[in-house]
């Protein structure tokens, strides 16, 4: 009995007749009126709801009767089983399967949201599988939406600037390509009809100018003199018209960074210590070596990795600078993270050079550079911007003499470069010009003291104006 009226609901025929049949054949004191009141309805909603609407539609059907329930609640699993094998397969697709969704990917686990900030491809264009179609600016990484099949961007199903989340639905892809092209002149001809008004409003729009014009007699009354406007005194200052500005919204990277700095500046107690640096014998070692450095490693030898390595013995020497507050506790952290602040065209990103102490110079050369590529790209991923137990920022590449940098939370110190100046010192009692370079401290003076700070500082002055030091450990 069940599986006949399977057979007969695929096959297509009443859910009501079939149903009232049923249902009298399993329960003689049904009448087949009482059945079709709810069968034309509820049916449908077997086939296109789901379960909850089954075990509804059994209560509606037979109220009060437990005898045939469970055999009608069988019957129905039954039917509703290619119901739910058919709205599976139309999960990432629409009508025959033609049209796929594009949606935001996973953003990371600390990122729940981002903004739609761009559209790489235009409705109508061909894209291939893969290929990015939009950008998702986050609070620290571009991520880019991808096609996830080949064919043709029907239309995009968000706008620029929205807040999406991961799973939300950007665009429609269709893979035949089929309606697309047609999509412009309806919408050309939609606009047009749009921009016509009807008849009747035409009616109404020529009746009301003629009510004015009736109207305005009986309401006319002399006018008051309008006051003159206010003179300008001397000393109010003159503004300029506020079309020569512009409004541009803030980009979430900028928001975060702008949040972070200022939640630094509130929570640190900071406090920032200067000393200076003679660079002759980095600079002679660099350039002594430079040209044996790229043949046997392909990387440049900068000053970066003599200050990343100068600055792991100074935290060697100072663990305290490595270690951070956490409530009424102090974690000193076993590892040296030196994260390293780059400069994009979107804002500061800092990725991170991890176990600094255990690479070489040129582990260090290559890792920077190729942290900095992928910060510039915008192809720099969460897991390498994570953590990070101190920090160094080179102010000096954009001619910076003199800074006060800010800390980067959750960390407790940070080390400012700055640009090399040719200046005359006293050496041996003789003056003479020397690339001097001005170092700066900066550090939360709840946990470091004055006196580690300084010696910090001066344990890196050292190591740079002597580099041999390194080698012997001294």
């Amino acid at each position: 009995m069940l599986g006949a009226l399977r057979r007969k609901v695929v096959s297509g025929g009443s859910s009501a007749s079939i149903l009232g049949k049923t249902l009298q054949a399993i329960r003689p004191g049904v009448s087949a009126s009482r059945v079709s009141s709810y069968a034309g309805k509820e049916m449908l909603l077997v086939q296109a709801r789901g379960i909850a609407h089954v075990r509804n539609f059994s209560h509606l059907v037979l109220p009060g009767c437990s005898a045939g329930l469970a055999n009608k609640r069988d019957a129905v699993c039954i039917i509703q089983s290619e119901a739910i094998m058919q709205m599976s397969c139309r999960a990432f697709s629409s009508g025959d399967g033609d049209l796929i969704d594009a949606v935001v990917p996973f953003m990371g686990e600390s990122i729940s949201d981002g903004t739609l900030a761009t559209f790489l491809k235009k409705p109508g264009d061909r894209v291939t599988a893969d290929e990015p179609i939009a950008q998702i600016e986050t609070d620290k990484v571009t991520i880019d939406v991808v096609s996830p099949q080949d064919g043709v961007l029907q239309e995009y199903v968000s706008k620029e600037g929205d807040t999406v989340e991961p799973g939300t639905r950007i665009a429609v892809i269709s893979k035949s390509g089929e309606g697309v092209a047609a999509a412009a002149p309806t919408e050309k001809k939609s606009e047009k009809a749009a921009c016509e008004p009807s008849p009747s409003a035409k009616t109404v729009k020529e009746e009301k100018p003629k009510d004015k014009v009736e109207a305005s007699p009986a309401k006319e009354k002399p006018k008051a003199p309008s006051p003159p406007p206010p003179k300008r005194t001397a000393t109010e200052p003159v503004l300029p018209p506020k079309e020569r500005e512009r409004r541009v919204p803030m980009t979430r990277l900028r928001k975060r960074v702008a949040t972070r700095l200022k939640d630094s500046q509130n929570t640190f107690a900071m406090l920032t210590t200067f000393n200076e640096v003679d660079m002759t014998n980095l600079m002679k070692l660099r350039s002594d070596y430079k040209d044996a450095f790229v043949e046997k490693h392909g990387v440049k030898l900068g000053f970066m990795s003599g200050f990343v390595k100068a600055s792991v013995s100074a935290l060697q020497h100072q663990p305290i600078v490595n270690a951070v507050i956490d409530g009424d506790d102090i974690i000193y952290r076993d590892y040296i993270d030196i994260s390293i602040v780059v400069g994009t065209p979107k804002g500061l990103i800092v990725p991170v050079v991890r176990d600094a102490d255990k690479m070489n110079f040129a582990e260090i050369e290559k890792t920077i550079n190729n942290l900095a590529k992928k910060a510039t790209d915008g192809a720099i991923s969460i897991d390498e911007m994570a953590g990070g137990s101190f920090t160094i920022s080179n102010g000096g590449v954009y001619g910076s003499l003199l800074s006060t940098p800010i800390i980067n939370p959750p960390q407790s110190a940070i080390l400012g470069m700055h640009s090399i100046v040719s200046r005359p010192m006293v050496v041996g009692g003789n003056v003479v010009p020397r690339p001097m370079m001005y170092i700066a401290l900066t550090y939360d003076h709840r946990l470091i003291d004055g006196r580690e700070a300084v010696f910090f500082l001066r344990r890196i002055k050292d190591v740079i104006e002597d580099p041999r030091r390194l080698l012997l450990d001294v």
